[in-house]
């Protein structure tokens, strides 16, 4: 089926607004010393109802809203780019960490997620859902949302800090990259739990569970989607890799193309994850997390897939995150401000806390939870994911997006501060290893 003029010319101008918006913007973002993809959803929110839209409504709706079948195709673009953007966040899982950093890893993540979602969970009581419940009114699915919003960490924008800052390489940054990924797993399969609570109040359902003759919104449903979330991510997580390293020599896809394999592979491990009921996004990132422990024979391939993603399918997916905001009619800075204050609080007290619990001294402690605070990526798509399946209402998706690109602005501020002061920002580990600051720039 192909798109008539009309359609696919409203396509190409709305999408190629959107992505050099953001590629602009995010370079301007970039010099300031700001993530870039906080300047690329600030690309898209020049383009959306809050700029365009209320400086030149007629010009915004044209391109953006009238055109039916060219929002279901620029759609489809921004599916993509999500899919891609979790699959490379996977594809970054290859480091190596001493005993001394696993410890605190594992110590930072028990700690930096239990203590939010249970401060979270105690504090739900008292908030009124009627203006952040989406179409789905799904009071269940919401307060999971919420939970992992407090409780997420960004692993591209706080790589991309210590690549800016020099220091990618100390132990600092191998801890909070470790304890980034482990929380980004358990997180995200509470989002996808979530949307499959929703789901069960939204739609139909489908897929295994349809199969099976399960109800939807039941609890054999919710048995059913557990099971099967913990199924996929043991079998990505564990077999999987050393399955992919026996297909790429097998003779038949010896000398095949390695970049067309791994986006083959993404789109199985996806596909698998719709039949299950199981997010999308999940299934890309555990894809990722498995194509990442492939060996050094698979890194060109890597690079190739993640070069074209930043290129422009990830870029586009920030854009359409920007274009979605509306902070005229949509947003409520009292509200955001508690939440902030909130968010900051708990991930903050739980990060230090688990930290202190691992030997840390009170700096590298306060560093650690700074970096664990920045929630850049997998806090845009929270709140895109959670708005796409009517778990939250227009005015919280626009505040969980402010919240993620707040929060890493801060990360970024307090560890430049750190380093231009010359401060370590290494912990010393229970092994006695330390790094500067500096040491790498």
């Amino acid at each position: 089926m192909s798109l008539s003029p009309a359609t696919l010319g409203a396509l190409l101008a709305a999408a190629g607004l959107l992505l050099g918006s953001a590629l602009v913007v995010g370079a301007v973002f970039r010099r300031l010393g700001q993530p870039t993809v906080i300047g690329e959803i600030a690309g898209g929110v020049l383009l959306g109802p809050t700029v365009l839209g209320a400086l030149v409504p007629e010009v915004h709706r044209a391109l953006f809203v009238a055109p039916a079948e060219a929002r279901v195709a620029l759609g489809t673009l921004y599916e993509l780019g999500l899919l891609l953007l979790m699959f490379c966040s996977g594809l970054q899982v290859r480091s190596v960490f001493g005993p001394g950093e696993r410890r605190t890893a594992a110590r930072i993540t028990a700690l930096g997620v239990g203590v939010p979602l249970l401060l979270a969970g105690a504090a739900a009581g008292r908030v009124e859902t009627e203006g952040l419940l989406g179409p789905a009114q799904s009071e269940p699915a919401l307060l999971l949302v919420l939970g992992v919003a407090v409780s997420v960490t960004s692993v591209p924008v706080i790589s991309r800090i210590f690549l800016d800052l020099g220091i990618l390489r100390t132990a600092f940054a191998r801890i909070v990259l470790a304890a980034a990924v482990l929380e980004d797993v358990l997180l995200y399969a509470l989002l996808a739990l979530a949307v499959s609570l929703a789901g069960g109040a939204h739609s139909g359902g489908g897929g295994l569970q349809q199969w099976l003759g399960v109800e939807p919104g039941s609890a054999a449903a919710l048995a059913c989607h557990v099971a099967a979330t913990v199924a996929f991510l043991g079998v990505l997580l564990g077999p999987a890799p050393a399955w992919l390293m026996r297909l790429r020599r097998a003779p038949a896809v010896r000398d095949a193309n390695r970049t067309a394999l791994l986006l083959l592979w993404l789109l199985a491990a996806s596909s698998a994850a719709v039949f299950l009921g199981i997010a999308p996004m999940l299934g890309a990132l555990a894809a990722g997390i498995a194509a990442s422990r492939e060996g050094e024979d698979g890194e060109a391939a890597e690079r190739a897939v993640v070069e074209f993603s930043l290129a422009f399918p990830v870029p586009l997916y920030f854009a359409m995150v920007g274009l979605r905001l509306d902070f005229l009619g949509a947003f409520d800075p009292s509200f955001f401000l508690a939440f902030l204050a909130f968010a900051c609080g708990v991930k903050l007290l739980g990060t230090y806390l688990g930290a202190w619990w691992a030997g840390e001294p009170p700096r590298s402690a306060a560093n650690l939870a700074v970096a664990m605070n920045a929630r850049g990526g997998p806090g845009i798509v929270l709140a895109s994911v959670a708005l796409d399946a009517g778990i939250v209402s227009e005015a919280l998706y626009t505040s969980l997006v402010m919240l993620a690109v707040a929060t890493s602005a801060l990360a970024g501020w307090w560890l430049r501060r750190e380093v231009e002061r010359g401060r370590a920002v290494a912990p010393a580990l229970a092994s006695g290893r330390s790094a500067e600051v500096g040491a790498s720039r």
